[in-house]
C-alpha cells in the first residue's frame, strides 16, 4: 500500500533531494504513521526499535501538543546527527499543535538546521497555519475505499487554505461571481464528513467552529442583500 509514495520519496532521498519538510496527510487510521516510521528507518539505515534511535525523535500525542514539547524538539534537533547522516523529526497528528506550538515549530521551519528533515502527518491539514502549509511539500495518502468526490471536496478546501491574503481576495471575488453557494456546501459536506471520523476527539471541536463560520456566511448569502464579495472576504479570512 502507498507504493507511489514510496517510490517518490526514496528516489528523492536518493538523489539528495528529499525535501527538508514534508506534509503526510490522508484519513485517519489508514497507516501514515507506520509508514512514515519505516520510511525513515530505509534513509537512515538503521534499525529503530520501538521508535527509538538518536537520529530520531517522534512526537506522537492524543491530546494538544503545547509549546514546551515543540521546544523541546527544536532543541534536539540542534544537534548534529549522531550516527545517520540526517536527523529526522516526525510529528504525528500534528493538527493537535495549539496556536503557539505552531507558531513557534512555524520559526524553526523558516530557520532550519542542517541535515534535518521534518515531516508533519496528519488527517486535517486545514488545521495548521497556512503559513505552515505553504512551507511543506504535501505528499497524500488515499485510502482505498476514497471515492472520487471525496477526494474533490477534500482537495479544493485544502487549496483555498493554502492561500495567502491576497489570494484569498482574489478567490473571494471569483466565487461571488459565481454559485458560492455551491462551494460552501461542498466544503461543509467534506467538513461534516470529517467530523464524524473525529467524534470524542480535540478535532471535533476546531472542525465543529469550521463548519458554523461557513454555515453563518451561507445563511447571510441566502437570506439578505449582503456584499457577497464583502461577506465572502470575511469567512476566508477567518477560515
Amino acid at each position: 500500500m502507498f507504493q507511489k509514495q514510496w517510490d517518490f520519496l526514496k528516489r528523492a532521498a536518493e538523489l539528495g533531494k528529499l525535501p527538508h519538510a514534508l506534509l503526510f496527510w490522508g484519513q485517519e487510521k489508514i497507516g501514515k504513521k507506520d509508514f512514515t516510521v519505516n520510511f525513515v528507518k530505509s534513509v537512515i539505515g538503521q534499525e529503530i526499535k520501538e521508535n527509538i534511535h538518536p537520529d530520531f525523535i517522534l512526537l506522537d500525542s492524543k491530546e494538544e501538543i503545547k509549546i514546551g514539547e515543540i521546544r523541546g524538539l527544536i532543541e534536539k534537533l540542534c544537534f548534529k546527527p549522531y550516527s545517520a547522516p540526517f536527523k529526522f523529526a516526525v510529528i504525528n497528528r500534528a493538527h493537535l499543535m495549539s496556536r503557539n506550538s505552531q507558531n513557534c515549530f512555524l520559526k524553526f521551519l523558516e530557520e532550519p538546521t542542517d541535515k534535518t528533515h521534518l515531516i508533519l502527518v496528519t488527517a486535517f491539514p486545514y488545521l495548521l497555519l497556512p503559513t505552515i502549509i505553504s512551507r511543506v511539500q504535501k505528499i497524500r495518502f488515499y485510502s482505498k475505499n476514497n471515492n472520487k468526490e471525496d477526494q474533490d471536496l477534500s482537495s479544493d478546501f485544502i487549496k483555498m487554505r493554502e492561500l495567502d491574503l491576497a489570494s484569498r481576495f482574489s478567490f473571494a471575488k471569483t466565487l461571488a461571481e459565481k454559485d458560492a453557494i455551491e462551494s460552501l456546501d461542498a466544503w461543509t459536506k467534506y467538513l461534516r464528513k470529517e467530523m464524524i471520523s473525529s467524534v470524542d476527539t480535540p478535532e471535533s471541536k476546531k472542525l465543529s467552529s469550521l463548519i458554523k463560520e461557513i454555515e453563518k456566511t451561507k445563511f447571510f448569502l441566502s437570506t439578505t442583500n449582503i456584499n457577497k464579495r464583502l461577506a465572502l472576504e470575511i469567512l476566508l479570512m477567518k477560515i
